[in-house]
């Protein structure tokens, strides 16, 4: 049963929250040196360490993509499609588009949008939803490499949902690599992972933290992101299966 907030003083209390990463910011800034001074290997070392899988590779393979669709029932994989061609019918017609007009004689005003080389996009765990709303737009802006950084599950293999969403999407290269540590590596580079000129997604305090200390760092974000809200607003009109 949903709990109604009636009392002001809860309500209140419900929604001044912030999120506190003063407390984590020492720890997420030495993660982040670490993979700063020593790349892959902390970041393998990291993996262990947080996420309790020993890997030998960061990246996933064309291999593994094929097997995690082999993985998806045939019900979800169609409600993953149908939900990337939503947001993909949002974004399309959300797209600006460049515009140059001559106002006088000889002189002309317009407007270029002109996308980014290289977006990284941070997948929490088995929120796959979260490849499509990131991947989907920056395909769309024409980001010519799409990043994904996802935590590996248990046995080291990443979550067949979030394969197969972020691969319909169109992300480019997909890493095992989850937490603090991923965001520096696409904040910074490794041998493996690449450098990118900005970072999107959700994530826990620690990937939000993290993604605080790049963004001082000159490393575009997209914001700090923070718990879901979300409002229903119905009537005896609306779909209930919704």
């Amino acid at each position: 049963m949903i709990r109604k907030i009636r009392e002001a003083l809860e309500s209140k209390e419900l929604f001044t929250k912030t999120l506190d990463l003063a407390a984590v910011m020492p720890g997420v800034k030495e993660t982040i040196a670490g993979v700063q001074n020593r790349g892959d290997a902390a970041l393998l070392e990291y993996t262990e360490k947080f996420d309790h899988v020993k890997l030998k590779e960061l990246e996933v393979t064309r291999a593994e993509i094929e097997a995690a669709k082999g993985n998806v029932d045939e019900d979800m994989g169609r409600c993953i499609e149908e939900a990337a061609t939503a947001i993909r019918n949002f974004h399309y017609r959300q797209k600006r588009q460049a515009w140059l007009e001559e106002f006088d004689e000889g002189v002309f005003l317009g407007e270029m949008y002109v996308p980014f080389d290289v977006v990284g996009a941070y997948v929490p765990g088995s929120y796959f939803s979260s490849a499509l709303m990131c991947v989907i737009p920056a395909k769309i802006a024409g980001v010519r490499e799409i990043v994904v950084c996802t935590p590996p599950g248990k046995g080291g293999n990443v979550n067949p949902l979030t394969l197969v969403a972020a691969n319909l999407a169109g992300a480019t290269r997909i890493f095992k690599v989850g937490g603090a540590q991923a965001i520096a590596a696409l904040a910074f580079g490794t041998e493996t992972i690449p450098r990118v000129q900005k970072i999107v997604g959700p994530g826990n305090v620690y990937v939000t933290a993290a993604k605080m200390a790049a963004r001082k760092e000159g490393v575009e974000i997209d914001f700090p992101a923070g718990p879901s809200e979300v409002l229903i607003i119905g009537d005896e009109t609306a779909n209930p299966s919704f």
